[in-house]
């Protein structure tokens, strides 16, 4: 039953959309993958970086299990991959264990969201880096 519950789970992986960018561009260094209530913040953090000039890409997951079938080589193809989170970076363990990225993490506990300029500063340094 186990085997035949998880073969259901991965069938499903045909009936959703491929992981695409949703800012950004392929030629950036840095993706920044998030989900949930972190879009605004990463959205307009990427958006402001590409108007000074420093390339960095935004991918927004909708679905989590299964992941998007192309999301590993999405992942892949760029240098740093940061994924903020409202947590203590649960999906970034998923990432990792999964797809073997080194991503990094930022997790934020603090009951309030992101800031633009904390996205964008945490960007810029990890680009730095």
């Amino acid at each position: 039953m186990v085997k035949l519950r998880a073969a259901k789970v991965k069938k499903i992986e045909d009936c959703i959309p491929l992981a695409r960018l949703d800012s950004g561009t392929m030629n950036a260094k840095m993706c920044v993958v998030g989900w949930g209530s972190t879009y605004g913040a990463i959205k307009t953090a990427v958006r402001e970086l590409e108007i000074e000039g420093i390339e960095v890409a935004h991918i927004h997951l909708k679905h989590i299990n299964p992941f998007p079938k192309n999301l590993g080589e999405l992942l892949h193809s760029f240098d740093k991959v940061l994924m903020p989170e409202m947590n203590a970076g649960q999906l970034l363990q998923l990432i990792r264990a999964k797809y073997l990225v080194p991503a990094m993490g930022y997790s934020k506990v603090q009951g309030m969201p992101f800031t633009t300029q904390e996205m964008k500063e945490k960007i810029i340094e990890l680009l730095k880096a």
